[in-house]
């Protein structure tokens, strides 16, 4: 049965629907009253059953430092089988990739209800270089079974853009976990949301040729310098 060790706060989109999850599936529910490494890892060694913990990039790098934040286990325990890594930025998980062991990136809205894409693993990206398996792990990958759908669209012509990893256009959702407004009293505020019967996420991405889509920028936290447009996620990268 799972074992999930809690380390995003159970209120954020009814804390990714999980609590509630695991319990239906008989699982146990690890709480942390607090947040730091040393608690994130000493639950683990006390629970030695952790199988899924989930966290933002900046945890995980978190995490992957804890040998410099004092003294603790000379192996540093982790979950044995599954990890949730949101998609705020991809350079940890690029960084990192091969530390989470069975991390799976993710990425969401609290409008889509939270998590809506994953990052599914290809049998044969096993075979790759360390540092194209962390490449590929950081991308945010196809919508699960309860999203109808997800695509990166020109937001002028509603066209999808070119799978060819290269094409920014905007993540758009739509389906039966996406919201029905933007607000419950500003029309046009939806209306501008909801333009051409999709959610507009504001992300910034390209669709890869196998599908695959991988964010660039959220459009308004473009830097904009001499008349250039720069990616935060490209510079968090470097």
């Amino acid at each position: 049965m799972p074992v999930y060790l809690w380390t995003v706060p159970m209120f954020h989109c009814n804390g990714w629907n999980l609590p509630w999850g695991v319990a239906m599936q008989g699982g146990t529910n690890v709480c942390l009253r607090h947040f730091t490494a040393r608690v994130i890892f000493d639950r683990i060694a006390r629970h030695g059953g952790v199988t899924h913990m989930g966290g933002a990039p900046t945890r995980a790098q978190h995490d992957r430092q804890r040998p410099a934040r004092g003294p603790g286990p000379a192996s540093r325990p982790g979950p044995r089988d599954d990890g949730r890594v949101a998609a705020a930025a991809a350079g940890a998980v690029r960084d990192g990739g091969d530390g989470l062991r069975g991390a799976h990136h993710i990425y969401g809205l609290t409008e889509t209800y939270g998590p809506a894409t994953v990052c599914a693993w290809m049998p044969e990206w096993d075979a790759l270089p360390a540092h194209d398996r962390a490449r590929l792990k950081a991308r945010q990958g196809f919508h699960h079974i309860a999203m109808q759908g997800v695509d990166v669209k020109d937001p002028v012509t509603m066209e999808s853009v070119p799978r060819d990893g290269n094409t920014v256009g905007e993540v758009m959702f739509r389906g039966n976990t996406v919201m029905r407004a933007a607000t419950t009293k500003d029309l046009n505020a939806t209306k501008e949301s909801m333009a051409g019967g999709w959610l507009h996420s504001g992300d910034l991405a390209v669709r890869h040729e196998d599908g695959y889509i991988q964010l660039k920028d959220r459009a308004k936290d473009i830097i904009i310098s001499g008349g250039e447009n720069i990616s935060s996620i490209e510079v968090e990268s470097v």
